[in-house]
């Protein structure tokens, strides 16, 4: 498979925290649209376009479909025909952390649930190794020493390069990346959900990772498409929020949020951007987020996403005037 001989020169990459890594300013999430309910053509389409584009970082995660494992067995059909002579050129996610399989092994945190789970997903996947694994989210009933215990032993076992930790609050972060310092095997990057509506980072775990040299990489960028032109006009027939299986609840979608939407519109056309590309582009404004990792249902969509690398300064005026909006 030939790519664009150019594509590093299409892409910003930012150092992860203080480690040696690299990693694209736009990272390809693959939560949605790689399942088997997806249409194969259109998803190898994007992945090709990602890589042509200098998008070197794939994110999955154990139960990314529909169904759950679809997602990684799908990537790793494409990445072992289209992809064979550029794994080394790569950097592979996956994470372990929800519900994945039945009985009391299947979720959370154990030692026993991660080891396990990391296997299956590296059977999927046909690879030796993911570079980096994630604990997908914190487990109030089993010990942080064992769950980040079982980090080091993946690390030690060569079936991650690095390791990371997602949906961590500040306090709770703390800890597991001092507990995996003294166990020699440093927290990479964290993943938490982060956007112009999802603030909670701001409230400590952006300042700590900041100070302890981990990386961060915000996923739903775009607050599940609300920050995109789709709902300027209330809630389309085949959206998110129109679905009420899907994340994206009706109820969000208020007269005051639109109106909200509308103004937030406004500087972004003043910007030359899309709601959305702004929407990326505020995350990237700040020098500690490493990368932001976005999903794409097209290849169309995808590059429209990369033009929020165009511009990813803002003003005091556009910034206040932001703050403003989300406030009101």
């Amino acid at each position: 498979m030939k790519f664009s001989s150019d594509r590093y020169t299409q892409m910003q990459y930012r150092r992860c925290g203080e480690s040696g890594i690299l990693l694209p300013a736009i990272s390809l999430g693959l939560w949605h649209n790689f399942g088997d309910v997806d249409d194969p053509k259109v998803y190898r389409k994007t992945l090709h376009t990602a890589f042509d584009n200098g998008i070197t970082h794939f994110d999955l995660a154990n139960n990314y479909g529909p169904p759950p494992g679809s997602a990684e067995t799908n990537f790793g059909k494409i990445l072992h025909t289209d992809f064979k002579d550029h794994r080394d050129e790569l950097i592979i996610s996956s994470k372990a952390g929800y519900t994945m399989w039945d009985g009391p092994y299947g979720d959370w945190g154990s030692k026993k649930y991660l080891v396990s789970s990391l296997d299956q997903s590296l059977k999927r996947m046909k690879l030796d190794y993911v570079d980096i694994f994630y604990h997908h989210r914190p487990d109030p009933g089993t010990p942080l020493e064992e769950t980040m215990s079982a980090l080091d032993l993946i690390v030690r076992q060569g079936k991650a390069l690095y390791v990371g930790i997602s949906n961590y609050k500040a306090p709770e972060a703390k800890k597991a990346i001092h507990m995996l310092k003294k166990m020699g095997t440093p927290c990479l990057i964290h993943q938490p959900k982060y956007s112009m509506y999802e603030r909670w980072v701001e409230d400590g775990l952006l300042d700590l990772l900041g100070k302890e040299g981990v990386g961060c990489i915000p996923f739903s960028p775009l607050a599940q498409g609300l920050l995109t032109n789709k709902y300027l006009k209330g809630i389309p027939r085949n959206s998110r929020a129109a679905k009420s299986h899907g994340f994206l609840q009706k109820e969000a979608i208020t007269e005051e949020r639109v109106d909200q939407l509308k103004k937030l519109n406004e500087i972004a056309s003043d910007r030359g951007q899309s709601l959305a590309q702004m929407a990326l582009a505020w995350l990237l404004k700040d020098k500690r987020v490493t990368s932001v990792l976005v999903g794409a249902s097209s290849a169309a969509q995808l590059l429209d996403s990369l033009k929020c690398l165009n511009n990813t300064s803002f003003d005091k005026i556009e910034l206040n005037g932001i703050e403003g909006i989300l406030k009101s």
